[in-house]
C-alpha cells in the first residue's frame, strides 16, 4: 500500500459477482471472496465511495504514521464459543467486522466488545487477546494495517490478560 495519510478507513462493500467487483476496485481496492460473499475492501479517506455495490461497513479511523510504508493483511476468522487468540501485538492498527456472534478484545487499558454487524478498531502497539464470547460461532473479517518493514504479528510475553471479557 505504501505511505498513507495519518487517518484512513476500511471500506467494506459487497457485489453480486467477482467480475462486477473487479471492474470497480480501483488502485487501493482488493477483491475478496469470504463467507460465501464477494467483497471489495478499500483503504481510503472517510468519504470514499465505489461505483455500485452494497455498503456493509466503514470502519475507522485507523491511525498511521508519516514516513511508514504499510501493508494490508486481510483475514477471515471462525471461532467457536470460548476460543481465544494467544497474547500478541501488531505494528499497526487492527480492525474487525463481525459477521456472526460476538467478540471481546482485552488490552491492558481496555476491553472492546463487538457483535454481529459491528466493527471495532485497536491502535498499534498494545498487547491483546481476542476472545469469542457468548454461545454463537464467531465469524469475522479483519485487517491488520501494519508497518511493511515488520512482521504483521508478534507474540507478547510481558502482559497477562485479567479475564475482563464477558463469557
Amino acid at each position: 500500500m505504501g505511505a498513507l495519510p495519518d487517518q484512513v478507513w476500511w471500506h467494506l462493500y459487497q457485489y453480486p459477482t467477482r467480475a462486477a467487483t473487479e471492474a470497480v476496485k480501483g488502485p487501493q481496492g482488493i477483491v475478496i471472496e469470504s463467507f460465501g460473499k464477494v467483497w471489495l475492501y478499500t483503504i481510503a479517506e472517510a468519504g470514499w465511495r465505489p461505483s455500485g455495490g452494497e455498503r456493509v461497513a466503514v470502519i475507522g479511523p485507523l491511525s498511521t504514521k508519516a514516513g511508514i510504508r504499510y501493508t494490508a493483511r486481510y483475514m477471515e476468522a471462525v471461532f467457536p464459543p470460548g476460543m481465544h487468540t494467544s497474547v500478541h501485538h501488531h505494528p499497526g492498527p487492527e480492525a474487525w467486522y463481525v459477521i456472526a456472534g460476538r467478540q471481546c478484545l482485552e488490552t491492558p487499558a481496555d476491553i472492546i466488545v463487538a457483535g454481529a454487524g459491528e466493527g471495532a478498531v485497536v491502535p498499534e502497539g498494545p498487547p491483546m487477546r481476542l476472545s469469542s464470547v457468548g454461545n454463537e460461532m464467531r465469524l469475522s473479517v479483519l485487517l491488520v494495517l501494519h508497518d511493511a518493514s515488520h512482521p504483521w504479528v508478534h507474540p507478547a510475553t510481558d502482559w497477562e490478560p485479567k479475564g475482563a471479557c464477558p463469557k
